[in-house]
């Protein structure tokens, strides 16, 4: 025959409250996402009530026009972009170099302005 200790007796209550805490934390990780979503967020009990809060801003929905107006300017800018428009081209100017004989003139000027640092 088995022995029955006051160990096995308490194990009922010991499941029945590890459950009860596992399912207030699935509530509050079920909380917290939905206020990081911006989402309604039932209040404690809002299961049997069916009361709700709402929370964050509600999200701006745009007509099938202008979704395809968007859409259809990125493609022209995407078109523009690997076709080397115009506009791509006046951002890309050509990179300006000093000629030699200026490049000597400001070395010379900067060489007068260090010897006359060392001499004072």
């Amino acid at each position: 025959m088995a022995t029955h200790s006051k160990d096995d007796d308490l194990l009922p209550y010991a499941l029945a409250g590890l459950v009860q805490r596992r399912d207030e934390i699935i509530a509050k990780i079920a909380e917290i996402r939905a206020q990081l979503a911006g989402e309604v967020i039932a209040a404690p009990g809002a299961a049997k009530t069916g009361a709700t809060k709402k929370r964050g801003r509600r999200k701006r929905v745009l007509s099938a026009e202008a979704r395809e107006k968007i859409a259809a300017a990125q493609r022209a800018r995407w078109a523009a972009t690997r076709k080397g428009a115009p506009a791509a081209k006046k951002a890309a100017k050509k990179k300006r170099t000093l000629s030699p004989e200026a490049r000597a003139r400001i070395a010379e000027a900067q060489r007068k302005r260090w010897a006359a640092a060392r001499k004072s």
